[in-house]
């Protein structure tokens, strides 16, 4: 009986408002609705994502004195010609890169294996030749799984054509009508919720905010960060410099995880192509640079006013909710993590709500 009673007074506690118990069952269902149907709507959950980004564009054109829906054809469209660009002139270069770096990778084996044979060679007390060639052969075979599972994935999902057709007709059209409808769907959503919903408007309120410059400055982020290392490869006359841009670019989806993985193709590349010098050294010193500036200046200046958790957080956030959605999930891993720190703070509590107010006293 106690228990039950503790039970109760804890639902009470916790749940006493309408929109508590509204806002629980609409986020569960939600999870169910990406967990079980997720693959299949995932160019629509894409399109929404786009539309987010372009709806900025489309209300400066709107400031313009534009209609709307001339507003959104333009986005859509240069969208459309942004992304068909990319597909004929970057993609093809970056697959004729990534093919001409694999037929190396026996070469760049060769090229470690005398680093640290000439390591051992300088400190026998810490590393023998047999040790190196242990190291050699086990690296080599685990390169060799990597290789053919980044590989099958590529194939099995990327370059599926019936998916990329799917994605290629669905994803602009599902912009364009997100865009276009973006009040009447509005409209719907706020017709099916409680009239008095404190705790959804404060937490709607804050995550609209949150989100939109959130995604925006990761975009953002992603095209500085890929292009200065660009330049800065070109510069150094590093060869795959545009593929590497790109995966380092990418990198930054992954906070602190993400620069630590990407290291090391640019290393590996480096040593491909320098061996052990000092250009390796000058190459490595520029690329850490960048890192340290996109760490501590520019993350500070895109994020400045979008998320605020402390970095064990943003890191158990990215492993849980990539584990759940994938890429997917690591790209909103820290949206996510602070809607749910957006709810614990507006969550009502009764015993705060039934505490007397203070009386100052009568003069």
């Amino acid at each position: 009986m106690n228990f039950l009673n503790i039970i109760g007074g804890w639902l009470n506690r916790y749940f006493s408002q309408e929109d508590a118990v509204y806002l629980v069952v609409a986020l569960s269902l939600v999870l169910v609705l990406l967990y079980t149907l997720g693959g299949a709507l995932a160019p629509v959950l894409t399109g929404l994502v786009i539309a987010f980004l372009l709806e900025g564009m489309v209300s400066r054109l709107q400031s313009l004195r534009m209609p709307r829906i001339v507003a959104v054809n333009i986005s859509v469209l240069l969208f459309v010609s942004t992304v068909m660009a990319v597909v004929f002139l970057v993609v093809p270069l970056l697959w004729q890169q990534l093919q001409s770096l694999g037929r190396l990778v026996p070469t760049l084996v060769t090229r470690l294996q005398e680093g640290l044979i000439n390591l051992a060679e300088r400190f026998p007390e810490y590393v023998t030749e047999a040790q190196v060639a242990a190291i050699v052969e086990q690296g080599a075979r685990e390169l060799g799984n990597v290789s053919g599972t980044i590989l099958e994935s590529a194939f099995s999902q990327v370059f599926s054509v019936f998916g990329l057709l799917i994605y290629l007709v669905l994803v602009p059209i599902s912009v364009f009508f997100l865009l276009k409808d973006k009040d009447a769907l509005m409209l719907w959503a706020v017709s099916i919720l409680p009239k008095k919903r404190p705790l959804l408007d404060s937490v709607g309120k804050e995550m609209n905010a949150q989100l939109g410059n959130y995604v925006r400055g990761k975009v953002l982020e992603i095209l500085i960060v890929g292009a200065v290392t660009f330049l800065t490869f070109v510069l150094f006359g590093l060869n795959y410099a545009a593929l590497l841009a790109v995966i380092v670019g990418v990198s930054v989806l992954i906070p602190f995880v993400g620069a630590a993985i990407v290291t090391l193709p640019v290393f590996a590349v480096a040593v491909l192509q320098f061996g052990w010098s000092l250009d390796l050294g000058w190459i490595m010193l520029a690329y850490l640079f960048i890192q340290f500036l996109d760490g501590n200046v520019l993350v500070p200046l895109l994020f400045s006013e979008a998320v605020d958790l402390h970095p064990i957080t943003i890191i158990i956030a990215v492993l849980a909710f990539g584990g759940i959605g994938g890429i997917w999930g690591v790209f909103f891993a820290i949206p996510l993590a602070t809607l749910i720190k957006a709810i614990y703070s507006a969550w009502p509590n009764l015993d705060e709500a039934q505490k007397p107010e203070s009386v100052e006293p009568s003069g």
